[in-house]
């Protein structure tokens, strides 16, 4: 499949917001710079699909962008999840995702057939990108962004959708929302963050004929690894197709052990038009976006988590990360770890746990911990809330939380 320049909107391909359908615009060619509201979802889309079809540089964002924001043609902005600041506008060339469309296109066989699901708001650039992969390969596409998870699951169900993109967070919900399981799925794309053991079990309960897939990548730099069945548990898999990593240490160099993450593909951002991140550096041709991990005998990639989120406790380096996948794994339940000063170590973690009060429970956790991880890697306390507060990515938000903790006594 020829990789093309532009995004496009194939005929033939519907586009739905909701049970709303949009009719596909005339075409066009505009080289103005168009800022999109992500919301609300129908209008957003027709915007959007009106930017494709006219061949219009653009940016869809929820809150208002600056005025003297700008985009040249053949490019458009994408914002990053904000997980721990405000989200940056990431400027790509179209081109750098119409390559992966063909890539998933071979890789997972994807026809005028299928159809897709797409259950996170369109400021998300997993979101944007399912729908511009859909309507660029002629796939029916499905934004269910503005429903419960019973809505979406139900709407899965009625229109017999093939395929679903969505984050883990997303498809826990959808999970648990569905009143009956969802067979015509045969394929899901997951990305976005760890996917637990639990959700993962729960997935393959929602979605029988399902392929699960998950991938590992940033905002800034699209795919970087994919997993499938045979990627061994906590791993985030080998590296997508066209991708190189290096891994380098402290000083620079290659290394066999932890390293922070660089990458060189046909797939990365050209910089940041909003924004800027002290941990995004480039090298060579190889960017990194601060991500540590490590590489097993098989080359299988493991991610350890963010610089700017290690936390010194003592004389050891904590990825909190790392603890959270812990806890996820042993309650099934969403989590986030976060710092907290400490006048003895320096720094010290808690954990605040989605769910209802429950002192056993904290208990259990911080036992867990201290015996698989270590007294120092251990969080000190854990908090609950019946569910924790989510970036329009779907990830849990840390500066809310981080606040919200400021109250807790």
């Amino acid at each position: 499949m020829a990789v093309e320049d532009r995004f496009a909107w194939a005929e033939g391909a519907r586009l739905f917001a909701g049970v709303q359908e949009l009719l596909r615009p005339s075409l066009g060619n505009s080289d103005a710079f168009r800022p999109l509201p992500a919301t609300p979802t129908a209008d957003a889309l027709a915007a959007l699909g009106a930017a494709i079809t006219q061949r219009a540089p653009f940016c869809l964002s929820d809150r208002p962008l600056p005025e003297d924001l700008t985009c040249p043609p053949g490019v458009f902005l994408t914002l990053t999840g904000g997980a721990s600041g405000l989200p940056k506008a990431v400027r790509r060339s179209q081109r750098s995702w119409t390559a992966s469309f063909a890539v998933n296109a071979d890789r997972f066989a994807l026809r005028s057939t299928d159809s897709v699901a797409v259950l996170g708001q369109l400021s998300h650039s997993l979101s944007l990108y399912a729908v511009l992969e859909a309507l660029h390969l002629g796939l029916d596409t499905h934004v269910l962004a503005q429903h419960s998870p019973r809505t979406q699951a139900a709407r899965i169900s009625k229109v017999g959708a093939t395929l679903i993109y969505a984050t883990p967070t997303q498809l826990r919900l959808l999970a648990r929302g569905a009143a009956a399981p969802l067979p015509s799925l045969r394929l899901v794309l997951c990305g976005g963050g760890a996917l637990d053991a639990a959700t993962r079990a729960a997935v393959k309960t929602l979605c029988p004929n399902a392929a699960l897939h998950v991938f590992y990548g940033a905002a800034e730099t699209s795919f970087i690894t994919l997993a499938d069945a045979d990627t061994p548990k906590g791993s985030v898999g080998q590296p997508y197709p066209s991708v190189e990593l290096r891994l380098l240490d402290e000083k620079s160099h290659p290394t066999s052990g932890v390293g922070e993450i660089w990458v060189r593909s046909p797939y990365l951002f050209d910089g940041y038009a909003l924004g800027d991140s002290p941990d995004t550096r480039w090298h060579d041709g190889f960017v990194t976006v601060g991500e540590m991990g490590e590489f097993d005998a098989n080359g299988q990639l493991w991610i350890k988590g963010r610089r700017q989120r290690m936390v010194q406790i003592a004389d050891q380096l904590v990825f909190p990360e790392a603890v959270e996948a812990m806890i996820a794994a042993r309650e099934g339940t969403a989590c986030a770890v976060l710092p907290r000063v400490d006048t003895m170590r320096g720094q010290q973690l808690v954990a605040v746990v989605e769910g209802a009060e429950n002192r056993a429970q904290a208990e259990k956790i911080i036992e867990t911990c201290r015996a698989e991880l270590g007294p120092l890697a251990s969080p000190r306390r854990v908090y609950f809330r019946p569910e924790l507060p989510l970036l329009p990515s779907g990830k849990p938000d840390l500066r809310a939380l981080s606040t919200w903790l400021e109250t807790q006594s």
